[in-house]
């Protein structure tokens, strides 16, 4: 028997402490949207309600919700092996088809597989591996990690210390020693505040320009590696110049520092590439994933490292004293199976580059022409609008969190879920989305930008 929404949220409130929430909702049950079931890109809440879910959960449902082949393969893996762990040279199966599947799609030189259970532990043992691969060569003062301001790697004491987020470093006594920040290549923030548009090239070379001044700053000898993600997600997603990426990849190179792009929110097909590191011609050493690669489905990470660092790892002869107890848990290696083979099977990341992505791009640009939008930008299938005032002449408004709020609100109230972050308002839907679905997304925006106007004058 279904639990009514209203005892569901009571029940909740007593005993359940949500993830980046305000804690009020423990004093006021009613806040809490109950979410009871899903289907393709649309989410129900436990009243019936039918919801657009253009976030993909949490960047993740890639491939949507209730695919039958993904419930199947699980259903087996766990009457045949639930669990085991990989602890002591131990596999399985599941551990060895997924490494090998992963392989075939990272790029070159891009072939082995440290499996977590998350993308923030995936960042994590991108830390301890970093060090670990320098103190092998002889460098152990190689340690400190340079991130950017505004990026997101995580919310364990490492992840959300890589990330660049002065909201979680002041909880916790973030950031943890020997990682560093330098300015994201957020263009649109660049013109508020000069005041007027810059010129894109240039800014990009800049903004990567401050990689090299940071390794200057901090001495070469004592930088293991920078991270970044290709587009970052969970700051607004800030879609970098086309000069930046190519700068920093050279000044990684010459500089004898790692590169590590964090695939977490990229990776499996968003930008109409397996990784984003393809869409950028980027050559990485490191890239943690997680999200996409089991559409959600179930809960798994992990961390592809080059060939050349797990040789230097492999050659130092000491056992590597790291892993999690479900590292390439079976039943989860099982899921991710299953999704990227109907990846394949569907040809989807060919089907975004192509089609999805283009239509949802020429359909985004239009929303330039609303009065609250100073920008409309899209990269495969992630999308944001800037918030403004004015936009002629890049000014913000004063309250702006309170305003993207009162827009995020409209979006649920119509039936979209739609992020809103800081001055603006994101999304990132599933692969799958048809044109349809893509038009339901913005007649919805649309009405919810509509109403927002109106509700703030």
């Amino acid at each position: 028997m279904r639990l009514d929404t209203l005892t569901l949220q009571q029940k909740d409130a007593k005993h359940h402490l949500h993830p980046f929430s305000d804690l009020q909702y423990q004093n006021k049950p009613s806040m809490t949207q109950m979410i009871s079931r899903a289907e393709g890109v649309y989410i129900y809440d436990n009243d019936g309600r039918k919801i657009l879910d253009a976030m993909s959960g949490l960047w993740c449902v890639n491939m949507g919700y209730g695919n039958q082949s993904v419930h199947k393969a699980v259903r087996e893996q766990m009457e045949e092996l639930i669990y085991y762990n990989t602890f002591f040279g131990t596999s399985h199966p599941p551990a060895v088809k997924l490494s090998e599947m992963i392989a075939d799609v990272t790029p070159e030189g891009m072939n082995q597989i440290f499996f977590t259970g998350s993308g923030s532990e995936a960042n994590d043992t991108m830390i301890r591996l970093v060090r670990h691969y320098w103190a092998s060569k002889g460098q152990p003062t190689k340690s400190i990690i340079i991130s950017r301001k505004n990026a997101y790697h995580g919310s364990t004491m490492a992840g959300a210390s890589l990330g660049g987020m002065s909201e979680m470093h002041a909880q916790g006594g973030l950031p943890i020693p020997g990682i560093v920040h330098i300015d994201q290549p957020y263009y649109y923030e660049a013109c508020v505040e000069a005041g007027e548009a810059l010129d894109r090239a240039e800014f990009g070379r800049q903004a990567a320009q401050a990689l090299e001044a940071k390794i200057d700053e901090l001495g070469e000898d004592n930088v293991a590696a920078f991270i970044a993600e290709p587009i970052q997600g969970a700051g607004g997603v800030i879609i970098p110049p086309e000069t930046y990426w190519p700068e920093v990849d050279r000044i990684c190179k010459e500089r004898n520092i790692l590169l590590v792009v964090d695939e977490v929110i990229c990776g499996f097909g968003r930008t109409g590439e397996w990784f984003g590191s393809d869409y950028f011609n980027i050559k990485p050493d490191l890239m943690p994933f997680a999200k996409g690669v089991t559409s959600g489905y179930l809960p798994l990470g992990g961390l592809v490292v080059s060939d050349e660092i797990v040789k230097v790892l492999r050659d130092a002869k000491v056992e590597l004293a790291h892993g999690y107890t479900y590292s390439a848990h079976p039943t989860c290696a099982a899921a991710a199976i299953a999704n990227i083979e109907l990846m394949h099977q569907t040809n989807i990341v060919d089907k975004v580059k192509n089609e999805v992505a283009p239509y949802l791009a020429n359909k985004w640009k239009l929303l330039t022409d609303h009065p609250l939008v100073g920008e409309a930008r899209s990269l495969g299938m992630l999308a944001a609008i800037e918030i403004v005032k004015d936009k002629d002449n890049f000014i913000r408004h004063k309250n702006a969190k309170e305003v993207v709020g009162v827009c995020r609100d409209h979006c649920f109230a119509n039936g979209l879920v739609m992020r809103a972050v800081g001055n603006k308002m994101i999304i990132a839907p599933p692969l799958v989305c048809s044109n349809r679905e893509i038009d339901e997304i913005l007649e919805k925006v649309w009405q919810s930008l509509d109403m927002t106007a109106t509700s703030i004058n």
